[in-house]
C-alpha cells in the first residue's frame, strides 16, 4: 500500500482527520508519520481474499473488525484466511462459511483482522456455470492448479506457469474480464498528456462521436496485457510487442477479454534461470469483436531457478 492509496481513499469518503494526509500534524504524533486508513486495510485483506473466494455471491455479516498493528505507506501486506466453519445455509444454491482473514507483514505481524461470514456458490450454481453441460471435469494437470499444499496443510494461492508449463500451440482463455469506464478514458488520456479530443472533451465527443468516450488504444493494450498476467505470472520481463492491430475501437461501457496462444518457446542463450516464450495474445468485446492483437516475446522463470517466489513467501 502507498501514502498515495492513504490520500485517496481519505478525500473521496471526505475523511477529515489529519492523521492520514497531513504529515506536519502527524508528525509529533505517536507515528511521526500519515497513518494508513483502517478501512484501507479492511479493503486489501477482504481483496486479497478473493481469488480463493471467487466464486462467493456475497458478504452476510462481519462479526468483528480489528486493527492490530500500524499501517504507513510503502508497507507490504499479505492477505490469509482460516475457514472456521461451514454450513447449509437457506439458499439451497449457496452454502454458508465463517471465516477469519488477516492482514500481515512480511515479518508476520498481523495488522488487522475480519471475522465474516460468506455465502459462496455450491458447485454447478454459480452464474459463470449455470446451463454448462454437466459432463465438464476439472483440468487435471497440476499447473491449472489454484493453490499448492505446505507441509503444514495450508493451502497457498499461485498463479502463472513456469518455462516448462507451457508448449507451443496451446490457448488459454484469461479471466477475469475488463470493463472499461467513462472515468477512466478520460484519466488515463489525461495522465498521458493525450490532448486528442475523443478520449475526454465532451463536447466534441457528443458532435462528433455519438456521446461516447473511446479508450485510447495505449491504456488497451496496457489492459490486454495485464488480463495475460494469472496465466503469465512467472514472467521475468516483457521483452517488447509487435504486429499490433487495433481493428475496432473501444469505448467507454464496453467488456473485453483476452485469449492468448503459445507460438513458441526456446531457451535464454544469456540467462540459464530462464527461457523464451512468443505469444500472441488477442482481445475481443461483448460483441465478440476482436479489438487489438499482438505478439510479444516473454522472459519467463523456469521451475527449479533461484526465483523469488518462495522468498516472498508466494
Amino acid at each position: 500500500v502507498t501514502h498515495q492509496d492513504n490520500l485517496d481513499d481519505a478525500f473521496e469518503t471526505l475523511n477529515s482527520a489529519m492523521i492520514h494526509y497531513d504529515a506536519h500534524y502527524s508528525a509529533p504524533t505517536t507515528w511521526k508519520k500519515p497513518l494508513m486508513v483502517s478501512t484501507v486495510t479492511l479493503q486489501r485483506i477482504i481483496g486479497m481474499a478473493s481469488k480463493t473466494f471467487a466464486k462467493r455471491r456475497a458478504i452476510r455479516s462481519m462479526q468483528e473488525i480489528a486493527m492490530t498493528a500500524p499501517v504507513f505507506g510503502g508497507d507490504t501486506l499479505y492477505a490469509e484466511t482460516d475457514v472456521l466453519g461451514v454450513a447449509a445455509g437457506a439458499d439451497p444454491a449457496c452454502g454458508l462459511g465463517e471465516v477469519v482473514s488477516r492482514g500481515v507483514k512480511p515479518d508476520r505481524r498481523v495488522v488487522g483482522r475480519v471475522a465474516y461470514a460468506v455465502e459462496v456458490s455450491r458447485r454447478g450454481r454459480h452464474p459463470d456455470t449455470l446451463g454448462q453441460p454437466t459432463g465438464l471435469k476439472r483440468a487435471p494437470d497440476a499447473r491449472f492448479a489454484h493453490h499448492r499444499q505446505l507441509a503444514d496443510g495450508a493451502l497457498v494461492e499461485q498463479f502463472g506457469f513456469f518455462f516448462e508449463d507451457c508448449g507451443p500451440g496451446e490457448t488459454f482463455v484469461h479471466y477475469s474480464r475488463r470493463t472499461f469506464h467513462r472515468d477512466e478514458a478520460i484519466e488515463h488520456a489525461y495522465r498521458s498528456l493525450d490532448v486528442t479530443p475523443q478520449y475526454h472533451d465532451e463536447r466534441w465527443i457528443r458532435e462528433h462521436q455519438d456521446g461516447r468516450y473511446r479508450v485510447a488504444e495505449t491504456w488497451l493494450i496496457s489492459a490486454a496485457t495485464a488480463l495475460s498476467t494469472r496465466t503469465f505470472g512467472r514472467v521475468v520481463a516483457n521483452l517488447g510487442w509487435y504486429d499490433i492491430t487495433l481493428p475496432n475501437p473501444v469505448f467507454a461501457g464496453d467488456t473485453v477479454h483476452a485469449e492468448s496462444t503459445i507460438l513458441e518457446k526456446r531457451e535464454s542463450k544469456s540467462r540459464p534461470n530462464e527461457g523464451i516464450l512468443n505469444v500472441e495474445t488477442r482481445a475481443y468485446n461483448q460483441h465478440g469483436e476482436l479489438v487489438v492483437a499482438y505478439k510479444r516475446n516473454l522472459l519467463v522463470y523456469k521451475r527449479n531457478a533461484d526465483t523469488p517466489y518462495p522468498k516472498a513467501g508466494y
